[in-house]
């Protein structure tokens, strides 16, 4: 009788000996590589000095197309926005204002060639902030670059004085 729990006993440690073979882990989901990170950083950083500058076609040349969602969402959203991209080139090429916009805290997230990028924004009018909040884009890569097809941000004005 005492033979089957000395047997049972030698079965169980003889498993903890025999390991499974362990499969490397998957790369982690949405992590940016490093050169795909700085290549979307530098869309973002021309898309900045593009807006500066008043150049329409560098900003043109940063997205899929111009009829991209572009938008900042109000109450009465269509799921389109009015003016889109076109009214936002025209805008940044036409203002007699000196304009910029700042981008600080940028997280992207990618899977193959599509990515996420979202960050704090101000948008600077002749040195003073006339709005600011979170935007986020789409991207997707072709050809090598990075473009924009989506760009959705908050709209917050900065406190009356």
């Amino acid at each position: 009788m005492l033979r089957a729990p000395l047997v049972t006993l030698a079965l169980v440690a003889g498993c903890g000996a025999a390991r499974p073979v362990e499969k490397p882990a998957p790369p982690a989901r949405g992590a940016p590589t490093a050169a795909d990170a700085q290549a979307i950083r530098d869309v973002l950083a021309e898309f900045m000095a593009a807006i500066k500058a008043k150049s329409g076609d560098r900003l043109a040349a940063l997205v899929t197309d111009p009829q991209i969602l572009f938008t900042s969402p109000g109450e009465k959203f269509d799921g389109r926005g009015a003016g889109g991209f076109p009214r936002f080139v025209e805008f940044v090429t036409t203002t007699p204002d000196e304009i910029e916009e700042r981008f600080r805290d940028v997280v992207i997230t990618q899977d193959g060639a599509v990515a996420w990028a979202i960050f704090d924004y101000e948008f600077v009018a002749n040195g003073k902030v006339s709005n600011y909040g979170i935007e986020t884009w789409q991207l997707y890569r072709r050809d090598g670059k990075w473009r924009a097809f989506s760009v959705v941000w908050t709209q917050n004005e900065p406190p009356k004085k």
